[in-house]
C-alpha cells in the first residue's frame, strides 16, 4: 500500500470531553505524520433533543476527573463555575458552524483550530455559540477575524456543519473521539479515548505492515 493512499479521519465534537483528552496524543502524532493527511469532522453530539443546559447531564464533572487523571487535561476555573452554575447549553451545531468558518479560512490548521475552540471552552470558560469566541481564535491565528463572523453568520455555516455529521453518521461513528485510517476505500479505527501516541503508532504499523 502506498502512503500516498493514505489518510486520517479525525472525529471529534467541540463539546466531547473525551476529545479534550485525547488531543495532546493526537497533537503528537499528527505531527510525526505529516506526510497523511487529515480530515476533521464535527460529530454533532448535543443537537437536536441532546441540546439542554449543561446541569442536565450531572455525570459531567466525574467524567471530567476520570479524563483528568487518564490524560492530564486540565479543566479551567472559568469552566469549573460554567459547569457549577449550570445553565450553559451545550449546542454542538453552533460549535460546528465555528469550526467550519474558522477551517474554511485556514484549513491546513485545522487541527490546531478545533484545539483552540477546546481551549477556550474548557479552560477559559468560553461560549462556542457566541461569535466572539470565533473571532478571538481568528485573531490569535493571524486569520480576519471579520471574514470568520461573516462566515459563521451565513448560512453555509449550518450548510456545512450539516454535511459534517451526514459524513460521520456515513461512517458508523458514534463515540468521539475517534481516529480512522482511510486505506483506499476501507476506513479502520486507528484511535481514540486515551489511547498514547505510541499507542497509535503501534497500531498504524499492525495496519500498514
Amino acid at each position: 500500500m502506498n502512503q500516498k493512499e493514505l489518510s486520517l479521519i479525525y472525529v471529534w465534537d467541540a463539546y466531547c470531553g473525551w476529545c479534550y483528552g485525547f488531543s495532546k496524543s493526537l497533537q503528537v502524532f499528527h505531527e510525526n505524520h505529516p506526510e497523511l493527511p487529515m480530515t476533521i469532522l464535527s460529530g454533532g453530539l448535543f443537537i437536536g433533543h441532546k441540546k439542554l443546559p449543561i446541569a442536565s447531564y450531572p455525570h459531567i464533572p466525574e467524567i471530567n476527573k476520570r479524563i483528568s487523571q487518564l490524560t492530564a487535561a486540565e479543566f479551567g476555573t472559568p469552566y469549573q463555575m460554567l459547569l457549577e452554575e449550570g445553565t450553559y447549553t451545550m449546542d454542538s451545531e453552533a460549535a460546528a458552524k465555528g469550526f467550519s468558518a474558522l477551517r474554511f479560512f485556514a484549513p491546513e490548521r485545522a487541527y490546531y483550530l478545533a484545539s483552540s475552540m477546546q481551549h477556550a471552552f474548557y479552560y477559559k470558560g468560553k461560549s462556542l455559540s457566541d461569535p466572539a469566541t470565533y473571532q478571538e481564535i481568528a485573531a490569535a491565528n493571524n486569520i480576519d477575524p471579520e471574514a470568520v463572523l461573516v462566515r459563521f453568520e451565513d448560512k453555509v455555516s449550518t450548510e456545512d456543519a450539516h454535511t459534517d455529521f451526514a459524513k460521520v453518521q456515513q461512517l458508523g461513528i458514534q463515540s468521539y473521539p475517534t481516529l480512522l485510517l482511510q486505506k483506499g476505500d476501507e476506513f479502520i479505527v486507528l484511535g481514540g479515548g486515551i489511547m498514547t501516541p505510541e499507542k497509535i503508532e503501534g497500531r498504524l504499523a499492525s495496519i500498514i505492515s
